[in-house]
């Protein structure tokens, strides 16, 4: 693996527009305008729609015809981002997988706090299977807030008694809202992209009057008891590198089949840089064969 691509992507992101302790509409805009610099690959199309009536985006991928589906919830620390905004990773995914995406348009705060964005990404799940996607044909990824918001969504469906899905991926996963991971303090000078304080205000926009330590809020706390098999990937230069390796291990510890897979020198969310990081790319490409192993044999047929 190269130390260029990797000092290439830390000085992107260090030198970067995005502050993430900055104004929310402000980074909206400044996030959609870094997107929009990154076009999809050619043979990725692209439609908007609506799934359990919560908005999102339809991903398809020329020549990939399959019964499979990635529902994908984006990051953005709850406040930014958007479905489109999604599509790459989510593509990029799918492609490994040999499936069809959808990223969810869930609710932001602090506009819509707790909770509206789960509501929104439980209700796009029952509207898959609704539309006669079966569970075992489903799996469920995200990455940061959305890695987060894809657990807390399990454990709701859990709740509620709906089926779950084959298996869920979860990136960088940001599972703790109260922020009691050492790793805050001790990976802070080496992550490139995330800030102790942008967290801080993030989780007090989402929390709203909830508790930060509501299983619902911060997953990291819930009873993850009869889960599906879970990936967690992080990179060991995040700030939320405690967040994996902690949910790692509550997972294993609930009986859940856990597979935590830790890069080296790199950063939050570094598949979303597969296209110039070789870690990126290899990640994926075990985040796919994880999926692939785990959806039913009708979807491959």
């Amino acid at each position: 693996m190269s130390a260029e691509q990797r000092d290439a992507v830390e000085k992107l992101l260090r030198e970067g527009p995005l502050d993430h302790e900055g104004d929310h509409e402000v980074q909206r805009q400044v996030l959609v305008e870094m997107m929009s610099q990154v076009p999809l690959p050619p043979d990725v199309r692209t439609q908007e729609t609506t799934c359990g009536g919560v908005p999102a985006v339809s991903i398809a991928i020329d020549g990939v015809e399959s019964g499979g589906v990635v529902l994908y919830l984006h990051g953005g620390a709850y406040v930014l981002g958007t479905a489109l905004a999604g599509a790459g990773l989510a593509s990029d995914l799918a492609r490994r997988v040999g499936a069809r995406a959808v990223s969810v348009d869930y609710r932001l705060a602090p506009e819509h706090p707790y909770p509206a964005g789960l509501t929104d990404a439980v209700d796009a799940y029952r509207g898959l299977l609704e539309s006669g996607v079966e569970a075992d044909r489903i799996c469920v990824a995200g990455e940061s807030a959305g890695a987060g918001l894809a657990l807390a969504t399990l454990v709701a469906l859990k709740d509620q008694g709906v089926p779950l899905p084959s298996c869920a991926v979860l990136m960088s996963p940001w599972a703790d809202l109260a922020l009691s991971g050492s790793s805050l303090a001790g990976k802070a000078d080496v992550d490139p992209a995330l800030t102790a304080q942008g967290l801080r205000n993030h989780a007090a926009d989402y929390a709203g009057d909830a508790d930060l330590t509501n299983a619902l809020v911060s997953p990291l706390f819930a009873d993850l008891t009869g889960l599906p098999p879970l990936l967690v990937q992080a990179g060991s230069h995040e700030i939320l590198l405690d967040d994996a390796t902690r949910l790692a291990a509550r997972a294993a510890a609930a009986d859940v089949p856990v597979i935590l897979d830790i890069t080296p020198g790199v950063p939050h969310v570094f598949q979303g840089f597969a296209a110039m990081l070789e870690e990126g790319a290899a990640a994926l490409d075990r985040a796919g064969t994880f999926i692939r192993s785990h959806l039913a044999t009708a979807v491959l047929a």
